[in-house]
């Protein structure tokens, strides 16, 4: 069972097929249902197990989304995004007495970590249509979610540019230079999620990605020049934030090769915050699937 919130279904997405038939009166002709498809969407609060190096509750969401998961037992558990080998998950979404089933399912996520916020993941899913059932759910437990930290100055460190995190060992972010900042707002993986129609192997599939997100930083005049630079230059540097305080509730979100664009600005509290929006690319040097990490511990 999965502890969420903002829970929203589409029972049904389907291409329909018009008959358009000639009659010698107005009126229109019935439609055939075609192929379908089933979408769901959730919101999960992003905390750990509350043992470092046990997997979360809601790995299996974004091992559905196209990432893999690397548990590391009593150290940590990393999450990075993968093009092959991908896996699906069945979702059993109870409303009203009524079990709407998806199989198959994949789907997109958004991080959210927004300062004054909950630390929040966004899924949108979609899966083959598994029918409708009269059912209700027995013996939900969700003992295994912890309670998450709202991003704050106490419970959160400063994004940090320029900065590395090893995939292996204690988790930390090494090197850069932190900032002070709103935290990172809608960092959207961007997956490509398509329904393939296919006669005797229909699908839902993730066929690409692309993955943005959006930051405000309290910058120094000089600060902003050099960030002005980097946005005409298009140059690539890493973004990394840690949340939490406590071993098994912690985390950290890394991206190692990030560009700045749509350069902005706006006031807050009579301050002046610089805004800018995020493109997350792989490696230049490396061999993909490496534009994010998410590090559990």
């Amino acid at each position: 069972a999965i502890l969420c919130s903002e829970p929203r279904i589409t029972p049904l997405v389907a291409q329909n097929v018009d008959r358009a038939l000639v009659r010698p009166y107005f009126g229109g002709s019935e439609q055939l249902v075609g192929t379908r498809y089933v979408r769901c969407e959730f919101e999960v609060e992003l905390a750990g197990s509350g043992t470092a190096g046990t997997v979360p509750a809601w790995g299996p969401l974004l091992r559905a989304c196209a990432f893999a998961e690397v548990a590391t037992p009593g150290t940590r558990v990393d999450y990075t995004p993968i093009t092959n080998a991908q896996e699906s998950v069945t979702i059993d979404y109870f409303v009203a007495g009524a079990r709407h089933r998806l199989l198959g399912a994949r789907g997109n996520v958004k991080i959210g970590l927004a300062s004054g916020d909950r630390p929040l993941m966004m899924f949108s899913f979609q899966g083959l249509d598994g029918g409708i059932a009269t059912d209700t759910p027995t013996g939900v437990s969700f003992a295994a979610f912890r309670t998450p930290l709202v991003v704050t100055d106490q419970n959160s460190g400063d994004v940090t540019f320029g900065g590395s995190v090893s995939p292996t060992g204690a988790p930390a972010i090494t090197g850069g230079t932190a900032y002070k900042s709103l935290g990172i707002e809608d960092l959207d993986l961007g997956n490509e999620v398509n329904f393939t129609p296919l006669l005797g192997g229909e699908s839902v599939d993730v066929t690409d990605r692309g993955l943005e997100g959006a930051i405000k930083l309290d910058l120094t005049a000089a600060e902003e020049a050099t960030f002005r630079d980097d946005v005409l230059a298009a140059t690539l540097r890493a973004v990394s934030l840690q949340h939490g305080t406590v071993a098994g509730n912690r985390f950290i979100v890394h991206m190692p090769s990030v560009q700045l664009f749509d350069w902005s600005k706006e006031e807050l509290n009579g301050r002046h915050m610089v805004g800018f929006k995020l493109r997350g690319v792989p490696n230049p040097a490396g061999t993909g699937n490496d534009e994010l990490r998410l590090v559990v511990y």
